[in-house]
Parts: C-alpha cells; structure tokens; sequence
C-alpha cells in the first residue's frame, strides 16, 4: 500500500500535476501572451512553429539550447553557471505550492505563503547575482536596476497577500483556499485593491513593461542578461515563463478562489484543473494588457511610483481589511 502511494506521488510530482504539466502549460502561456500582446498592437505574433504558432516557444527553446554556450573570460565562472540552474530549479520547486487538481498543492504546509513570498525575492536576488557575475558594465547596471525594483515593490507585494493570511485568519495556501469555498472569492470585498495591487507589484516581479526596467535592451543591450546565451539564456527564459505560471497561479489561489467551481462527482481533478487554467489565463491577459498599454517607466519613476502610491495603498488596504474583521 505505501509502494502504490509513493508512485502515486512521484507521478505527481514529475507528471500531473507537477514538472511537466506546469512545464507544458508555461510554454502555452507565453504563447498565450505573445499573441494576445500582438493582438493588442496589430501584429500577427507567432505564427509558423506548429498550428497558429503555438510551438513556437518550444522551438525558442530548442533553438537557444543548441547554440553555443559562451562563458566570458573576465566573468565569475561558477557563479554565472550555477545562477541558471538555481533560477530554474527554484521556479519549478515553487510551482508545486500552486492548489491545481485540489485544493492544496504538492507541497502544502502552515506558513507556506511565506514560502511563496520568499521564493519571489529570492529569484531577484539570484538576478542581481547572475549581472554582476557577467563582469559586464551593462549586466551590473540591469543587475542594480532589479535591486532598486525591488525595493519599490516588495513591500506593497507582501502587504497585498498579508491582507489575504490576515482576512482569512490563516498562512496556508490550502486554507485559504478552502475559505472561499465556503464564502465568496476574495476579490469581492476590501481585498478588491490588494488583487490590483498583486498585479501591478506581479507585474514589476516578472520585469515585464513598463517594470522591464533591468533588462531594457533599448538601453542597456539586454540588462543583465546581456552575457548569457545558449543553455544559460535557455534556463533563464523558461524560468521566465514559470514564474509567470507561479505569479498567476498565485493570485488565483489568493483571491479568485483557487481551482473551485462547479463539479461533477468524480470528476473533480478535470474540472479543478480546467478551472485552474482558464482563471490563471485570466490573470495572464490582464498582465498582458498592462504590458500593452504602457511604456517603460525609468528606475526612479518607478520606485517613486511604488514608495509614493502602491505602499500607501497597500497600507490602507490592510487597513480595511483589519476594520472589516
């Protein structure tokens, strides 16, 4: 009996709903993303990689995977590998936390959304590392730039889902799920401003416009990914694209009640997981259209913009949330 439950969770783990699911769907979103992006600028996007483009991100990765991998000679040559691995194997240990076919992930545990939140800043901190290991003028000004982003959003970010453990009285994902089964989606109440807030400190966590302040290739080349190519680029994209999974899974476990909704008996996992995508590619197209609708701010534009109107909104959201309860 414990060899069959083993398998079974080494098969969750590795299968369903673990690496290679969420590997699939990470690729599907940045797919999903570039021509949803495309769409809202009047361009075609992928197009010739597999039906309508859709293996397109497959083929980016196969691609940058075959290509010689450089290391510069002036670079830290340890510290320049092992950034890559670790950012990807980091993204995809946090990926597990996400609630997908129930209403607990993989890895469940009390206090498991500190854990959510730590692994976000623990990837900036491995991208500070990977710039300035490159030994590259413009990698150590991308490198800085997510530093300084850093600071600006990571307060208003924390505070955001402090709000959430807070309303629901509890630090585990699986809890509050489980406490929008039983009442409405946390959305629908004070927590309305901390999903806005979630999004737009999201938003500046995945560097993606107008936050694509660190890599700027009109600027500074590629940022701190200026150095990297082949594998390492590789490693980096897909990590890219999980933290994307992450971040919008995240905000459905949070406040669009996880996975719930209607079922038929015996049937749940299908329907939880099909719920689970088409709500976190909701979340996908709002940080897409937010991409689209703006230009990139500047370093000090931005971390004005969150000392001087995200952190006092996300203080008074908490706020709300402590008078409601």
């Amino acid at each position: 009996m414990f060899e069959i439950e083993f398998a079974f969770k080494i098969l969750e783990i590795f299968i369903f709903p673990g690496f290679l699911f969420i590997g699939v769907i990470s690729l599907l979103y940045e797919w999903i993303d570039r021509k949803f992006y495309a769409k809202l600028q009047n361009r075609v996007g992928p197009l010739y990689a597999g039906p309508f483009g859709i293996l397109q991100p497959l083929a980016d990765f196969i691609k940058l995977i075959a290509k010689e991998d450089i290391v510069p000679k002036a670079a830290d040559k340890i510290l320049f590998t092992l950034t890559p691995l670790f950012s990807f194997s980091i993204m995809l240990t946090a990926t597990l936390l996400l609630p997908i076919i129930n209403t607990s992930g993989i890895l469940s545990f009390n206090g498991d959304i500190i854990f959510a939140i730590a692994i976000m800043t623990l990837f900036c901190i491995l991208v500070f590392c990977a710039g300035l290991s490159s030994n590259n003028r413009f990698s150590a000004v991308g490198a800085e730039r997510a530093v300084l982003q850093l600071l600006g959003y990571e307060i208003p970010l924390m505070l955001s889902i402090v709000g959430v453990a807070l309303n629901v009285g509890y630090l585990r994902i699986s809890e509050i799920v489980k406490y929008q089964l039983t009442n409405t989606w946390l959305i629908f109440g004070p927590q309305a401003l901390g999903f806005a807030i979630y999004v737009i400190a999201a938003q500046a966590e995945l560097e993606r416009i107008p936050f694509d302040i660190p890599e700027a290739e009109q600027e500074i080349v590629a940022g701190w990914l200026t150095e990297f190519s082949g594998r390492k680029l590789a490693l980096f994209r897909f990590a890219r694209d999980l933290e994307l999974v992450y971040v919008s899974g995240l905000a459905v476990a949070l406040y669009l009640g996880g996975p719930l909704g209607p079922t038929i008996a015996g049937l749940e996992p299908f329907f939880y997981t099909l719920y689970f995508i088409i709500k976190t590619i909701i979340v996908l197209l709002i940080l897409s259209t937010i991409r689209a609708l703006f230009a990139r701010l500047r370093i000090d534009q931005m971390v004005n913009f969150s000392w001087n109107y995200l952190l006092p909104l996300s203080v008074l959201q908490f706020f709300l949330v402590r008078l409601v309860i």
